[in-house]
């Protein structure tokens, strides 16, 4: 069964990913799933696990909802980290924030990369072109325009780190 959750949780975390590349929006529902999930792992543990990670996560949130009250990070990003955050002993926590936070300081770096190199105009693409190209293209033109970052992506990569040092290194 925790195998399954485990997997279940990676593949939405990717689906989490890929919706806020491709349009800057993470689902409801899709961070819903995630927090059912994440808490079903903890329920497995014990209820003296559940209620770590249900306090740790709840000062996950707290912190969290101060960066988006500052409009440094989107709500959805909240959402999805704290869904996330249930899923993990508070330890497993702390590799979530640091593991996210790196991601968030290379995607960062990419997105002031790209933007030196996208400072040209981008060639049309045809109208049913396929969805990679719309994206990219999109990509291009939000990083022209110092768009938001798409911060799920290192919420992913957080993510994995620390399920994977969770769940592969036991």
């Amino acid at each position: 069964m925790t195998s399954a959750l485990v997997i279940g949780l990676v593949a939405a975390v990717l689906a989490a990913a890929w919706r806020d590349l491709a349009v800057r929006r993470i689902p409801d529902p899709l961070s819903a799933s995630i927090a059912a999930a994440a808490i079903l792992l903890r329920v497995v543990e014990g209820p003296g696990a559940l209620a770590a990670s249900l306090a740790a996560a709840l000062a996950l949130f707290v912190l969290l909802f101060a960066l988006f009250a500052r409009g440094w990070l989107g709500g959805g990003d909240v959402k999805l980290a704290t869904a996330l955050a249930l899923g993990l002993p508070p330890q497993g926590i702390w590799t979530l924030v640091v593991a996210t936070a790196l991601a968030g300081g290379v995607l960062a770096s990419g997105y002031l990369l790209m933007h030196r190199l996208a400072a040209g105009p981008v060639a049309p693409t045809r109208r049913r072109s396929a969805i990679l190209a719309r994206v990219a293209a999109a990509e291009a033109w939000r990083i022209r325009r110092r768009g938001p970052l798409p911060y799920g992506i290192a919420i992913a990569a957080g993510a994995l780190t620390a399920f994977g040092n969770q769940f592969v290194v036991q």
